[in-house]
């Protein structure tokens, strides 16, 4: 990396430190979500840059699906007793047994749209007022249209349409009582400026995103870890294949790539050159042209 990459990145950083201190001095209850993928573990990095060597002003929050790889909940339970910080977790499955979501049946179930609903009840239950996520504009259209303070009214939904001015930089966090705002600190990154951060901060990550022999399935032409999760049948064919994963959520949407690359420059490399965006790997995300904006549109980060 050379010197004018570096200044980048100390760009890149300030304007997200900065973004993370407003959050601290604007709302009295503010909260990290944390999912355990790379932009998410970034945050961390870039919160302990922002306060240590005092605490976060803020837990970490985790919705849990109970379809998750394990390789990320060993990863955050082994990070949290790393940095000493405070977890609060929901569960997925709490709203299903409450009756408060219907749980999916059929090959492509997947819980990835039921969080939705566990995530909005974890902020109401600790009366969250700003949430951080570690969304980018470059991910999908739909991202590409959130302010760094995006509003959410008394029912947790975003309307596109109502947003503010941050113009020079200032972040109005002024909200009614009920509405939180949810806050994308590092939203003008890309995947590729995630993982130059990620290199030169040497953060260690997940293992399945680094290739791996494991054994996957191939369902709607996307390959898939086999899991019991994924309601498999005599039609499918388990392999062993080569793969990572450019993006980690719940199992039964995230889809892995083919891959050699086990170490982070031979990831880089691969990212410049592919031709298929990182939420290509989404199966959540093909379910209709603006998947991604109905979700966020009903609550989801």
């Amino acid at each position: 990396m050379n010197k004018q990459d570096t200044t980048y990145l100390d760009q890149l950083e300030a304007e997200a430190i900065y973004i993370l201190r407003e959050v601290a001095g604007q709302f009295e209850k503010p909260a990290l979500l944390f999912s355990g993928g790379k932009d998410s573990i970034t945050l961390v990095r870039l919160a302990e840059k922002a306060f240590r060597p005092g605490k976060f002003p803020f837990p970490l929050v985790h919705i849990d699906t109970g379809h998750n790889f394990p390789e990320t909940i060993s990863y955050r339970d082994n990070m949290i007793s790393r940095i000493g910080e405070k977890l609060i977790v929901g569960h997925v499955q709490d709203s299903i047994d409450q009756g408060k979501v219907i749980e999916q049946t059929g090959k492509n179930a997947s819980r990835n749209a039921l969080q939705t609903v566990t995530l909005l009840d974890t902020i109401a239950e600790n009366k969250f007022d700003a949430c951080i996520g570690g969304a980018r504009r470059d991910e999908e259209k739909a991202r590409a249209k959130e302010r760094i303070f995006s509003v959410r009214d008394e029912f947790g939904q975003w309307d596109p349409k109502r947003q503010r001015p941050e113009l020079w930089n200032i972040y109005n966090g002024r909200i009614h009582k009920g509405e939180n705002v949810r806050v994308f600190p590092i939203s003008n990154w890309t995947e590729l400026d995630v993982w130059n951060y990620i290199r030169r901060e040497k953060i260690e990550l997940p293992t399945i995103y680094f290739a791996h022999e494991r054994e996957v399935i191939t369902r709607n032409g996307q390959l898939m870890a086999a899991a019991e999760c994924l309601n498999m049948d005599h039609e499918d064919h388990i392999e062993r294949k080569n793969v990572r994963f450019r993006t980690v959520g719940d199992m039964t949407c995230t889809a892995a790539v083919e891959s050699d690359a086990d170490q982070i420059d031979d990831i880089i490399e691969e990212i410049k050159f592919s031709k298929i965006s990182e939420r290509g790997a989404r199966m959540d995300d093909k379910v209709s042209e603006a998947a991604m904006e109905d979700r966020k549109k009903g609550g989801y980060f």
